[in-house]
């Protein structure tokens, strides 16, 4: 191999990065701005462009060897915002954007999109499904039908929508609203009656459907874990993937499996090349099998943007690893970025385009390099292959996910080479159940089994790698944090061709890991050791959780979901809960009670004796039952013992009526001993509870270093109930942007005033009360549910410092 073929051609990349930035600029500016910046950069092109050529005076040789370069970004960002300026005009077009901004009710025709996807709704209210549409025409309240081309997301309730295929035609009656900005969303439509569908999808969006749920029905006897993430990794249907799957894969650096990309397509198309070369076919034909495999897994994942961009990216990477000649296939991944973002400038900022981007640039740029240098220095063929691939994939997407995820993850590297034996094989085995479920779904189920045992190897090493000590590094999250990252990187690489930097490198890496190794042994990640009470981020509600030993403790509410109970519950490794106490029947306190018996064994569940609301109580009796846990109804003076926990019911003393609220006024009201630490989770009690609670005890009987705020930090509080309390840690579990106006400033600053270190769940993520050393001090886990921060605080509650 020559210099020459090993020094990729880079002449387009120029133009394409160009392009995918300036669409990227015009999707968070209006259509004038981006129009504008497309005139001044086309006009700077023709002038470089005139002086390139002699027109307009005579270049120097080195302005002439360097001026194209520039010419050609410039008409890259040319093209890049005049496409984006041109779908800019139709997103913002004056009739529609009047509609959305009156909040007008309209009747809208509209073609789906992408396949509806469910999201959690707000505590009390159905679940909503998320429907990405293309309108056709609206009809305003005036009765006037307007002819409207513009991207439309629908927000519907009724469960009708979840059969929609993409490609279907449908109108619907609602109310339009505002988008968030940052893309080509025009408007918002608010639905709550079913669709009127207009005839059928086309024949390839069923064919699509029907193995999409064939293959759904061949993972059904499956365990949740490995079944729900082979239709994630084959397809990209994560719709029966656990939450707490997500966040170790989020941990690892591997939750670029759960999705369609263009590794999938490699695979798959791999594959099929494998088998055509085994069976001696020529070129021609071996392209065309590689062909219709590429275009059956396309119609099997659903022609949708993202599995359009994620096979021209696998196609791309196969080609250059087939013909081992990068130096072409960089130039065809530029012209295959650049046309995608013209005919699509949303994909400018889709997070999932940017990484199937880097990672077949890695691929194509890092990895020969790296492969090839491994091999000079003994390691085998296949072994450096194995090692430089996935090292090179997840060096190029390090500063994407470093901006999504707020940290960098020291665990993805080793956890992406250990998994690699296991997705070929899972995602072959996965599209063989799908492709054969119409035909044979006993043979379908065999294959999914077969492809659940490598799955389950994915969950192991995600959830292993996840729990190792310091495995995330806290890092600045955001579009600043990734470009962070991106010039560290790029600079390292540019060093590191230097074998003086190359040492010192090494050296200082490994006694960066060494330093730091003491440091995690004795603070290790979550849950700290030493806990005595946990509460976790959950949004707007409550999880309280309480250690009885190793693996098991006591659980206090559920919160409003039951996917962020059941992920609470796994970060602090709780795998048994042998008491359930549910200190109200309002949603965002039961809401979750299924994830809390989610894969672990609940014997009892406690309850108040007020029985309202009875939806909230139904879900809780239901849910016990079903798992045959024992309900019990708690007066005041019931105790409950059981390893390092003790506790004991204090309110309602009695039953307290017409109130502004009597379920809260009637919440169970606990004050629990753990190794020695008082406790007092005062659930949702308000005013008159306290009052209640604090005429009947004695002095002191509501003295306790950790007190669980009551009804999120509202302003219904005792203020006499506080400074009886007078906690040094007081936790309020508070959902991030509530409209509730909670937690009250005042009642924070009391509690402050009187010495207590406040920690907030939508401030602080999941936190918890710790002893050991020179007494009780806290430990926050990082904002943000489901994404492992990795920090931690700790203080001295006695220091004078309110931090």
């Amino acid at each position: 191999m020559t210099a020459g073929d090993r020094i990729p051609d880079l002449r387009l990349a120029g133009m394409a990065v160009a392009a995918w930035l300036a669409a990227l600029a015009g999707l968070h500016l209006d259509a004038g701005s981006t129009a504008l910046l497309a005139t001044v950069a086309g006009g700077l092109a023709v002038a470089g462009a005139s002086h390139l050529l002699g027109i307009a005076g005579r270049p120097r040789p080195a302005a002439r060897r360097h001026g194209w370069i520039v010419v050609a970004v410039l008409i890259g960002v040319l093209c890049g915002a005049s496409a984006t300026a041109a779908r800019l005009t139709v997103r913002d077009a004056g009739p529609l954007r009047t509609l959305a901004d009156e909040r007008a009710r309209v009747s809208a025709e509209l073609v789906v999109r992408d396949d509806p996807r469910p999201v959690r709704g707000a505590v009390g209210r159905p679940a909503m499904l998320v429907v990405p549409a293309n309108l056709v025409s609206v009809t305003g309240p005036d009765g006037r039908r307007l002819a409207l081309p513009a991207r439309i997301l629908v927000l519907a309730t009724d469960p009708a929508w979840r059969g929609l295929l993409p490609g279907q035609r449908a109108s619907a009656a609602g109310r339009l609203a505002e988008p968030r900005g940052g893309d080509l969303t025009a408007a918002v439509l608010s639905t709550t009656g079913p669709p009127d569908r207009h005839g059928a999808p086309s024949v390839f969006q069923r064919a699509a459907g029907q193995l999409r749920a064939g293959l759904q029905r061949a993972c059904g006897p499956l365990p949740d874990e490995p079944g729900g993430l082979l239709p994630g990794l084959v397809v990209g249907d994560t719709s029966r993937l656990p939450p707490t799957v997500e966040e170790d894969f989020l941990a690892t650096g591997m939750t670029h499996l759960n999705a369609v990309s263009g590794s999938n397509v490699a695979i798959v198309v791999g594959a099929v090349l494998l088998l055509a070369r085994w069976a001696r076919a020529g070129p021609g034909a071996a392209a065309a099998l590689c062909g219709l495999a590429l275009v059956g897994f396309v119609i099997l994942v659903r022609p949708s943007p993202s599995v359009v961009r994620a096979a021209t990216m696998g196609a791309i990477g196969l080609v250059a690893l087939a013909s081992g000649r990068s130096r072409a296939a960089v130039p065809a991944l530029a012209a295959g970025v650049g046309i995608l973002v013209l005919v699509d400038p949303e994909l400018a900022g889709d997070a999932g385009f940017a990484l199937s981007v880097l990672a077949t640039g890695g691929l194509l740029l890092l990895a020969p390099r790296w492969r090839d240098a491994l091999r000079e220095r003994g390691v085998p063929a296949g072994v450096a292959e194995a090692l430089a691939v996935p090292a090179a994939a997840q060096l190029a997407c390090a500063p994407v996910v470093a901006g999504i995820s707020g940290t960098v993850s020291l665990v993805a590297v080793p956890a992406n080479l250990l998994v690699v034996p296991a997705i070929a094989p899972a995602t072959i085995l996965g599209v063989l159940a799908a492709v054969v479920s119409p035909l044979w779904p006993a043979g379908a189920e065999f294959l999914a089994w077969l492809g659940s045992w490598p799955a389950w190897w994915l969950v192991t090493v995600a959830r292993h790698g996840a729990r190792l000590p310091g495995g995330n590094l806290p890092w600045p999250g955001g579009v600043p944090g990734a470009l962070l990252l991106t010039g560290l990187t790029v600079a390292l690489l540019v060093a590191a061709r230097r074998p003086l930097v190359r040492r010192l490198v090494a050296v200082g890496t490994v006694a960066v890991l060494l330093g730091s190794l003491p440091v995690r042994l004795v603070a290790p990640g979550w849950p700290p050791v030493g806990w005595v009470v946990a509460a976790c981020a959950v949004g707007q509600g409550d999880v309280v959780v309480l250690p009885v030993a190793d693996g098991e403790a006591v659980v206090v509410d559920a919160g409003p979901d039951p996917g962020a109970a059941d992920g609470c519950l796994h970060r602090l490794g709780v795998r048994a809960v042998p008491l359930l106490v549910i200190s109200h029947f309002h949603l965002d306190h039961v809401g979750g009670v299924a994830g809390v018996f989610r894969g672990r064994p609940v014997d009892a569940v406690l309850t108040p004796r007020w029985p309202e609301p009875a939806a909230g109580r139904e879900l809780v009796r239901a849910t016990a039952a079903a798992h045959g846990a024992r309900v019990v109804a708690a007066p005041a003076g019931w105790r409950y013992g059981t390893g390092a926990v003790d506790l004991v019911v204090l309110g309602p003393p009695y039953p307290i009526r017409g109130t502004r609220s009597d379920p809260n006024n009637n919440s169970l009201m606990l004050m629990a001993t753990v190794a020695g630490v008082r406790i007092l989770l005062a659930g949702d009690a308000e005013t008159e509870e306290q009052q209640a609670v604090r005429e009947r005890l004695p002095s002191g009987g509501l003295r306790a270093e950790v007190l669980k705020v009551a009804h999120h930090g509202s302003a219904y509080q005792d203020p006499e109930f506080l400074d009886a309390v007078r906690p040094r840690v007081a936790l309020v579990p508070v959902g991030a942007g509530n409209g509730y106006g909670h937690p009250n400033p005042a009642v924070l600053g009391r509690l402050t005033r009187g010495g207590a270190r406040v920690l907030r769940t939508d401030t602080d993520g999941d936190v918890a009360a710790v002893v050991g050393g020179p007494g009780l001090a806290v430990v926050t886990r990082g904002p943000g549910t489901g994404v492992r921060r990795g920090r931690r605080r700790s203080a001295d509650i006695d220091a004078d410092s309110p931090d």
